[in-house]
């Protein structure tokens, strides 16, 4: 059976990632203590009902700290019972959290008369730490809409149900911040820049006067060819490590011609072998 714990910070889009995996015929369960979870798998292991072949748990901060920290034990103590855990941790920065729970007037669950809202967030992010260090799935939240997660979430938990791991290549700009939830990031800002040509500065590299472009310029192919090499060489060994997800950031300094070009091309050149998904972040 496949079983997604799905956690992260409030205001983060946890609500929004249960819903969608219900949608895919996910058995959820939200907010369950993890003093239970040892239980729970007991007795879905028991009881090999269809039902819970995919099983998506809901865990937040609302816990005791002491069940927090043995989180990592626990969630090895069930892999060792046969059971594919996944761990999907959802984040985002503090200013769009509080921005969030503004616009909702929401109360965070762990603010009170004596915390403030971002004294509240701290504390969250500290004692779900022990759970975000066992993500096999980061998900950065703060550039992202509700329609983005979405998608983001049926394409990556969708491929994960496959037998090869699933890849996203993203293209970013370094000027709007490098993406935490990247387990790589390749920077391509030494490569001619399509900006500073007047004429190809309106398009972008998923259009032909910026491909033609870029294609002319040898760097371009022997920094793409180098990317290559390292990714092929070393994803085999990321999936013998058990890993489901990987995301592959690339960046250049707007994210909208060097590094989408790059995207672009990688995700061309692997999606025979592997379950790829490119995504641009500048161009939403």
């Amino acid at each position: 059976m496949r079983l997604l714990v799905v956690s992260g910070l409030s205001g983060s889009g946890k609500s929004t990632v249960l819903n969608v995996l219900e949608d895919l015929g996910f058995f959820c369960i939200d907010n369950l203590p993890i003093g239970m979870l040892p239980g729970f798998a007991t007795h879905i292991l028991d009881h090999e009902s269809a039902i819970y072949q995919q099983t998506a748990i809901g865990i937040d901060a609302r816990n005791h700290i002491e069940d927090l920290d043995k989180f990592p034990s626990i969630l090895d103590e069930m892999r060792e019972q046969g059971i594919k855990c996944e761990v999907i941790f959802l984040d985002a920065d503090e200013h769009i959290l509080i921005k969030r729970f503004s616009e909702t007037r929401r109360k965070h669950p762990l603010s009170h008369e004596n915390r403030t809202l971002a004294e509240a967030i701290t504390l969250e992010r500290q004692l779900l730490g022990p759970i975000a260090d066992q993500a096999e799935l980061y998900i950065e939240t703060s550039s992202s809409n509700l329609h983005q997660l979405r998608d983001l979430i049926r394409n990556r938990v969708n491929a994960g149900n496959k037998q090869s791991i699933s890849v996203m290549i993203q293209s970013f700009g370094f000027k709007h911040g490098s993406p935490a939830d990247a387990d790589l990031v390749f920077d391509v800002r030494c490569l001619p820049n399509p900006h500073w040509d007047t004429k190809l500065r309106e398009y972008t590299g998923l259009e032909a006067p910026v491909i033609e472009f870029l294609e002319s310029q040898p760097m371009v192919a022997e920094m793409r060819g180098d990317i290559s090499q390292f990714i092929n060489n070393w994803l085999p060994k990321f999936q013998q490590a058990d890993r489901t997800y990987l995301t592959i950031a690339i960046g250049c300094t707007g994210g909208h011609h060097r590094s989408v070009y790059i995207a672009e091309q990688l995700g061309k050149e692997f999606c025979n072998n592997w379950d790829v998904i490119v995504r641009h972040r500048e161009l939403v």
